[in-house]
């Protein structure tokens, strides 16, 4: 099933948080051939860790970027092979599977080498030119069995480190070249069988499954030859033989590896580079988790995401413009965002993007878990002052009304308690407090420019003020916005003090007043999205 992160903006609020974790939640109840996972990306604000806390909902994900990983197109279903295995497994193996390479690992599962197609096309061009010999690396009797599928009649399972003969050649001749320990491939020639022996053969393989005589069983017994009886013919048997190598004599040593959270763009060169097009993705522990091929590089599916309570790419994941938007749900203006495709977008002048989720369960005769519906309770009443924002609508009302019930609570004392508990901003830095709920908006010129909230009881914030006009300078000037500013709204008063840098002109042309030790007070004013920056957008 397809995997979709359901996210926010930066610097996440309250409504931003709710909305992913409320979002997710109905997709998947209302959509089960997909998979909808709440991200963030940032750090919840005070208010949000209050309604969190209060909820018992889980914190969403947090999402550094949306841009494609290893783990995202790499093959999971990874075969590998243990260094000790026989060669002919592995080449099954990959004949099976259509693939042209396995991971070797160590007895504990650590990655240790890799065979290729390559690797096996090597050795049989070198077996082609030299004498066949297991002097290198010793083959046991046990592994000759099992990949010629055959049967050991005499002796026992050992070692044998000789030189491989498939016997044509008269009786006469055969001791010129042979050696004792050699392994000898003979068929139905008993007299053939029994000087193999008598020259002292480690290992004798009867080949097209013709069982040997009892002579030859008696005397291999006198000298400790092993006898393997064979049902491939004598030809298919010796290039068997040769395959019952163990892994770690063919496999390539130090292979490509990444691991699993590397972005592609990152490895792609690498995987290019190396012959056999691939890496193994490996953990902390070196144990292989998948490969990654070239084909799987090639046109990958992009990640899904789904927008909730925004629609600007400077305020969305990093990597957006790359993924694949699924949806757009938001209460703002349309923003930057652009795609290929056509999607369902929403864009509805509400308080909060939580009463469109709201509205959205209860159509479809669907109610939240309580933990979400008391998230979604607390993202409207902080996205509209506890109501008193001139974004408010009915539909806020009635979608507050309808969670009172819900829950069983008094949603302005529920409201009131989120405000005083979270108004208290003394022990956060100056760039924290013009950080933590900043948005970044783009001009009809190019420019650039942030406003940042802050909601207060008191107006007690307003004492740090040359403080927070530094931070603002700072954050201006590292951004290259034209204009940073913070509101400072007191849920009391009903009011803002908006501190502003960089182009105030802007500012004074967006309230038709004068701008005075960087502030500008906005009786009335609560709304950022409503009441601020379209004017200052207006005219910047």
């Amino acid at each position: 099933m397809a995997h979709v992160y359901v996210t926010g903006h930066k610097n996440p609020d309250t409504d931003t948080i709710a909305s992913a974790i409320a979002y997710a939640e109905f997709k998947n109840r209302v959509d089960p051939d997909n998979v909808y996972a709440p991200a963030r990306l940032g750090e919840p604000n005070s208010q949000t860790r209050w309604a969190l806390k209060k909820s018992g909902a889980e914190p969403p994900k947090l999402l550094r970027h949306i841009m494609l990983r290893v783990k995202d197109v790499m093959n999971k279903n990874l075969i590998v092979a243990n260094r000790n295995d026989p060669l002919h497994s592995v080449g099954l193996a990959m004949a099976k599977n259509n693939i042209g390479q396995i991971p070797i690992v160590d007895d504990d599962g650590t990655l240790v080498g890799i065979i290729t197609e390559r690797d096996l096309a090597r050795m049989y061009i070198r077996e082609s030119r030299d004498p066949s010999t297991f002097a290198h690396t010793p083959v046991s009797v046990g592994s000759i069995v099992e990949v010629l599928e055959g049967e050991l009649l005499a002796g026992e399972d050992r070692e044998t480190s000789g030189k491989l003969w498939v016997i044509s050649m008269s009786v006469d001749s055969m001791g010129r070249q042979m050696e004792p320990g050699d392994i000898v491939v003979i068929g139905d020639r008993t007299d053939a069988q029994l000087r193999a022996i008598e020259l002292g053969a480690g290992i004798l393989v009867v080949s097209n499954g013709v069982r040997p005589d009892g002579e030859v069983l008696r005397l291999a017994g006198e000298k400790g030859t092993s006898v393997v009886l064979s049902p491939l013919d004598s030809y298919v048997t010796s290039r068997m033989i040769q395959l019952s190598v163990p892994c770690w004599e063919v496999m390539s040593e130090n292979p490509l590896t990444v691991h699993p959270d590397d972005l592609i763009s990152d490895i792609t060169q690498q995987v290019m580079e190396v012959h056999y097009r691939a890496a193994i993705a490996v953990d902390e522990d070196k144990v292989p988790k998948g490969i990654v091929s070239r084909t799987d590089l090639v046109n990958p599916e992009p990640r899904k995401v789904l927008l909730v309570d925004h629609a600007e790419v400077g305020q969305s994941v990093e990597g957006v413009e790359r993924a694949q938007i699924v949806e757009i749900l938001d209460h703002h203006h349309i923003g930057d965002i652009e795609t290929p495709t056509p999607i369902p977008a929403t864009f509805d002048p509400v308080g909060s993007t939580a009463t469109l989720i709201v509205e959205r369960f209860r159509e479809r005769g669907l109610e939240p878990e309580r933990s979400t519906a008391m998230m979604l309770l607390a993202a409207v009443l902080s996205d509209t002052v506890i109501l008193n924002s001139p974004t408010t609508t009915e539909r806020d009302h009635e979608v507050v009304r309808y969670l009172e019930g819900l829950l069983g609570l008094d949603a302005r004392e529920f409201g009131m308690e989120m405000f005083e508990a979270s108004s208290d901003v003394s022990g956060l830095s100056a760039e924290e407090i013009v950080t933590r709920d900043a948005k970044e908006y783009g001009t009809s010129g190019g420019d650039r420019l942030c406003i940042a909230q802050v909601e207060t009881v008191g107006r007690g914030l307003l004492e740090r003020r040359e403080e927070l006009l530094e931070a603002l300078e700072r954050m201006r000037r590292e951004k290259n916005y034209v204009v940073a500013a913070l509101m400072v709204t007191d849920i009391m008063e009903r009011g803002t003090e908006l501190l502003c840098v960089g182009d105030r002109s802007i500012v004074e042309r967006a309230f038709g007043g004068r701008v005075e030790n960087n502030g500008l007070h906005l009786p009335g004013v609560m709304s950022r999205k409503k009441q601020v920056a379209p004017k200052i957008l207006a005219v910047a």
